[in-house]
């Protein structure tokens, strides 16, 4: 009996040991039982230049790897590597051998294998098989310029209209100053594309570049020949009184929160004339940064003159320096053209458009803007009311709104402002009829003739 017992005893301390072994395999890390993860940057196309970046993940480790090609007519190991040092993860650049880029094959097989050290799978560990599959594509995209305008100013607008080719076109855009990336819209006919540029004021040259690249990687650039005009714009030497200090500074200091707590007076002024100009003018560029991408076929503008029997009191471009007591406190750029008439004029754009904003804005105060298509913009700074709503869409020589002196205005007048694609320009060109002609209609006209005898 004591041997029954025994033999029982024995038999369930086994079982308790297999069902230990079996709980500590099942829980151990040792004997973890996912694949390795692997994930390419890449998809879908490749020039066969570029290095391709794979990374293979793995809790346990990756113990090793071998990364193949693979096309209709050969198959070659491009890396492979047993690792002494298993890691978790891998970051591979894999780069394309020589012989690779004479391959006439349309399409190829990027294979990656990999094995972790896990001791499941009876000690063999995890293992993985990931198929890429990619379109070969080593041509560049065509790029040309069909027509532009002869020449752009410092602080003014032009426009360019250029021919894309490529089936498998990503990404394209117009590189300007300061990696600034212009928008191109497609225009009248397929492949061809449409945008207005614009050089700021603040900088002293301009360089535009049409940028076109592929899902491979291909990547073309087409130079538009402009003639560079430098102007020569105002610089004031402007000295604060303490009478502006203590007036309208002092009240525009209670309203933002940006001078709470700030009692010095010039410190009040360096604060809103910088930090809260900051502010402003950036919901006004990304307001005025977007483009629709619908195709369109001509463009046509009046001459921009809102505000009737108006004065310039202010110009556009003037670089304003400020000092008190013979000591420089701080400086700002007038990115608008300030017009004055009757108090309380009545505003009247001479061309229709979308209300993107119409809300008050910080120095500009009561502000409506305005989309006319193509990226351009208006803006009408400092009113005392306004008559329209975002999202309406206003007809040209209606009431949009009356002038006034909200925001960082010491008179009754209007700040007439125009922007391209978030870069505000020189009213001026636009105010002018021979201008537009030349610059707008005379390069559309032109375009439109070249492209249908291609």
């Amino acid at each position: 009996m004591r041997k029954k017992n025994n033999s029982s005893i024995g038999t369930l301390f086994i079982m308790s040991l297999v069902v230990a072994g079996g709980l500590f395999i099942y829980f151990s890390s040792m004997f973890e039982r996912n694949a390795p993860v692997v994930t390419m940057q890449e998809s879908g196309y490749w020039n066969l230049k570029k290095a391709l970046h794979i990374k293979i993940a793995d809790e346990s480790g990756v113990k090793s790897y071998k990364i193949t090609i693979k096309s209709e007519t050969q198959e070659k190991t491009l890396q492979y590597e047993q690792l002494i040092n298993p890691e978790q993860l891998l970051n591979l650049e894999v780069e394309p051998p020589r012989s690779t880029y004479g391959m006439k094959d349309k399409e190829i097989q990027i294979i990656v294998q990999a094995n972790d050290v896990s001791k499941w799978n009876f000690l063999n560990g995890n293992a993985v098989k990931q198929v890429f599959t990619f379109k070969i594509d080593k041509k560049r995209p065509r790029v040309s310029i069909v027509s532009n305008s002869y020449k752009i100013s410092r602080g003014g607008s032009a426009l360019v209209i250029f021919k894309v080719e490529d089936e498998n076109l990503d990404t394209l855009y117009i590189e300007g100053n300061n990696d600034k990336h212009f928008i191109a819209q497609p225009f009248y006919k397929e492949g061809y594309f449409i945008s207005l540029l614009a050089w700021p004021v603040v900088d002293s040259n301009f360089k535009a570049t049409v940028v076109a690249k592929d899902k491979a990687g291909n990547v073309a650039k087409a130079y538009i020949p402009l003639y560079l005009k430098q102007k020569n714009y105002k610089v004031s030497h402007m000295k604060l009184s303490d009478r502006f200090l203590k007036g309208k500074i002092a009240d525009l200091a209670e309203e933002f929160i940006e001078t709470q707590g700030v009692e010095n007076s010039l410190e009040q002024f360096k604060i809103i004339n910088e930090d809260v100009r900051a502010i402003n003018e950036a919901l006004i560029h990304e307001l005025s940064s977007k483009v629709e991408d619908k195709k369109i076929s001509s463009f046509k503008i009046n001459k921009m003159y809102p505000l009737k029997n108006a004065q310039v009191v202010a110009t556009f471009g003037d670089h304003r320096k400020y000092s008190y007591g013979g000591e420089y406190i701080s400086e700002s750029y007038h990115l608008g053209l300030d017009l004055a008439s009757n108090a309380m004029a009545s505003i009247k754009p001479q061309n229709g458009g979308e209300v993107v904003f119409s809300d008050y804005n910080g120095l500009y105060g009561n502000m409506p803007m305005i989309h006319h298509g193509l990226g351009l913009y208006t803006l009408y700074g400092h009113c005392s009311s306004i008559k329209i709503n975002s999202g309406d869409t206003v007809t040209k020589k209606e009431v949009i709104a009356n002038t006034g002196k909200s925001g960082y205005a010491m008179g009754d007048h209007l700040h007439f402002g125009v922007l391209v694609q978030g870069i505000e320009v020189r009213p001026q060109e636009w105010m002018d009829k021979q201008w537009i002609k030349l610059n707008i209609h005379d390069v559309i006209k032109s375009a439109k003739k070249i492209i249908d005898r291609n």
